[in-house]
């Protein structure tokens, strides 16, 4: 998906979480013993949350020498190394050309970053009135921006923020992008 594709929010998708399961399982093989778990995380990992028809996964590892030996490992498949895009303790991938589509970030076990993904996803499982609000929001944002994929993730900061505050998590002061969620 580029950033020229328009924002196009979908109702929830059965197939979502095998999508994952399929991803998951590939880059298991992909990346062997350095991956300590890989979570689904972003709005495809809440059941019943509109959403970008677009897979969000974490590989988590143990080390930052485990990081760099997953940027190598992925790039032998096809995966395009982006850096952080900004966002410290995480790096993102391109996902190879015909692949589901997908955004891959690797992260070192309690990273503040994995910490936030989880922490705003768990919120969003626990809570249906706050997932509910939160699609109505993306779908709003979706049409008011659709081709302004900074301005719609900008616009939903302070919904994300707001839910973190909830003494959901410890991630407030950090770079926020949120362009995963």
């Amino acid at each position: 998906m580029s950033a020229s594709t328009p924002i196009s929010i979908v109702d929830y998708d059965e197939e979502w979480p095998l999508r994952y399961e399929n991803l998951a399982a590939k880059l298991r093989a992909v990346l062997g013993n350095i991956v300590l778990r890989i979570e689904h995380v972003g709005s495809t990992a809440v059941r019943g949350l509109a959403a970008k028809p677009v897979v969000d996964l974490d590989v988590v590892v143990n080390s930052p020498n485990d990081v760099e030996t997953a940027i190598l490992k992925l790039a032998q498949f096809g995966y395009v190394h982006e850096g952080d895009l900004g966002v410290q303790g995480r790096e993102a991938f391109r996902a190879p050309t015909g692949e589901i589509p997908h955004h891959l970030y690797v992260l070192v076990e309690g990273s503040a970053e994995l910490e936030r993904h989880l922490t705003f996803r768990d919120a969003l499982r626990a809570d249906p009135v706050l997932r509910d609000q939160y699609s109505s929001l993306k779908r709003s944002l979706a049409a008011e921006h659709a081709e302004d994929r900074a301005a719609y993730t900008d616009a939903k900061t302070a919904f994300v923020r707001a839910v973190l505050k909830r003494g959901l998590a410890v991630c407030l002061d950090r770079n926020e992008n949120f362009d995963t969620i």
